[in-house]
């Protein structure tokens, strides 16, 4: 199914679909404020480990992100952070960031590292936060590839739709996409170290 929302005003009837879709274990390609994700609740290993198998992956050793939508739904899944690492993830969030922090016991094993990490994203998109928000809980979050080596991330909704329409349960037309990824921080020494310069500029 290809759905048409638009990032300044979703539809709350077709969020409500999507929820309805991950809540049955569902599989969605969705917008952000960079590139097209891969998504699904990630409180069904079913769903996560089908996401690891369409990329080739083992889904312990994966390494996904997940989508939230506040400061406060990130503090449910992470151990504490000092002040000056909050006070930068407020400056920049919503935002194209993905914040490595050091993982809680409520974050799914399938979603940590080896190292008991996880990355955190709030995008700077309604329709990925509005998903959130209404499911009550985060998304996963994995880029979907072009094997076009130069433009590497697909952006063209329609595209991805003919491509992932037998593979995922909904595909969401948010417009053309970006082919930058968010810039990665690794928060866990308390210490803001980019490990990956993308969209987001410090």
């Amino acid at each position: 199914m290809l759905l048409k929302l638009y990032s300044e005003n979703p539809n709350p009837r077709f969020i409500k679909r999507i929820v309805e879709c991950l809540n049955d274990g569902g599989i969605i390609i969705y917008p952000t404020d960079t590139i097209y994700g891969l998504g699904c609740d990630i409180f069904n290993s079913k769903a996560i480990e089908k996401i690891a198998q369409l990329k080739g992956l083992k889904a312990e050793k994966a390494n996904f992100s997940f989508i939230c939508y506040s400061i406060s739904q990130i503090s449910e899944f992470i151990k504490p952070i000092d002040n000056t690492i909050f006070k930068f993830m407020k400056k920049n969030l919503p935002g194209p960031f993905t914040f490595i922090f050091n993982a809680n016991n409520k974050t799914p094993k399938l979603l940590k590292s080896k190292r008991k990490t996880v990355g955190i994203r709030i995008p700077d998109n309604l329709i990925s936060t509005d998903i959130v928000k209404e499911l009550g809980h985060p998304i996963l979050s994995t880029s979907i590839h072009d094997e076009d080596e130069i433009i590497e991330y697909p952006t063209d909704p329609e595209l991805i739709y003919d491509k992932y329409k037998d593979i995922v349960d909904i595909v969401i037309d948010g417009g053309f996409g970006s082919n930058i990824p968010s810039t990665i921080i690794d928060c866990t020494n308390n210490e803001i170290n980019v490990i990956r310069q993308g969209k987001g500029i410090i």
